[in-house]
């Protein structure tokens, strides 16, 4: 799906519902290819976002397994690796749960849109997921890679301000603890920030990234800047593994509803 607004252009590619392409001015801000689906883009991160601790889920008194795409946990949901429709104006869904699809196991059913919102200056990204009758936990968010070199100006710098990390186990999960922000580079999933996080490539542009999942400083980013062509800076409506820790629970007519806005300026 092609979207463009004067001399910006956005692609977005139905198979895993992800951006695949974002150039303001012609100037492409993204990793636009990558090893594994979980390496390039802007993907969704659905039913969960992030570790989901020994690919389990406990629920209403049941527990749930599923595949472990990144041992011993599994990651980012599935929605990423689904295919995605069509279904009006920048507007895509898919189902959840359906057979046939990676997300087979997920036993709860449901589905999830994402709407896209090109403009000279922004792009915003909403998701809805929703539960069609049977109530389920759910987390929802985004996994951009950014390039650290656009090919014009200097290299990223990657400005936050405030906040608190979670603490997290052996295992990579968060505790549920916080802690005060280390040194970089990080993987690690932030809370209580001051302002929206910023990029900027110098003599080339500055990104300013916005989420509603909450209002500041609620917000939860995981950072990972670890990679040397790329950093992730990736809003969540909750911290990995809250689907189990602290769900919040969608209904049939009560969706989470969430948005990204990439905003740029020269």
């Amino acid at each position: 799906m092609e979207l463009r607004h004067g001399t910006t252009s956005a692609t977005v590619d139905l198979q895993g519902g992800r951006l695949a392409s974002l150039r303001p001015d012609g100037i492409e801000l993204l990793v636009t290819e990558g090893e594994r689906p979980t390496r390039w883009g802007s993907f969704p991160m659905v039913p969960w976002c992030g570790r989901l601790r020994d690919g389990r889920l406990t629920y209403g008194g049941s527990t749930y397994d599923f595949p472990l795409t990144s041992p011993p946990h599994a990651n980012h949901g599935f929605g990423h690796l689904q295919a995605w429709r069509e279904i009006g104006p920048g507007r895509i869904g898919t189902d959840l749960g359906g057979a046939g699809t990676p997300g087979e196991a997920w036993p709860f059913g449901g589905h999830v849109v994402q709407q896209f919102d090109l403009a000279e200056d922004h792009l915003t990204v909403t998701i809805e997921v929703h539960a069609d009758d049977a109530a389920f936990p759910a987390m929802a968010g985004w996994h951009p890679w950014f390039r650290r070199d656009l090919g014009v100006g200097g290299p990223a710098e990657l400005r936050v301000s405030g906040g608190s990390v979670y603490a997290v186990g052996d295992d990579g999960i968060p505790t549920g603890e916080l802690e005060p922000v280390p040194p970089g580079p990080w993987d690690a999933c932030f809370i209580g920030l001051d302002a929206d996080p910023v990029i900027v490539w110098p003599g080339a542009l500055t990104l300013t990234l916005s989420s509603t999942f909450a209002p500041l400083p609620q917000q939860h980013w995981v950072i990972f800047t670890q990679p040397e062509h790329a950093l992730c800076v990736e809003p969540e409506s909750g911290a990995p593994n809250d689907i189990n820790r602290t769900p919040q629970v969608v209904r049939p007519g009560q969706p989470l509803i969430g948005s990204i806005t990439f905003a740029w300026s020269a």
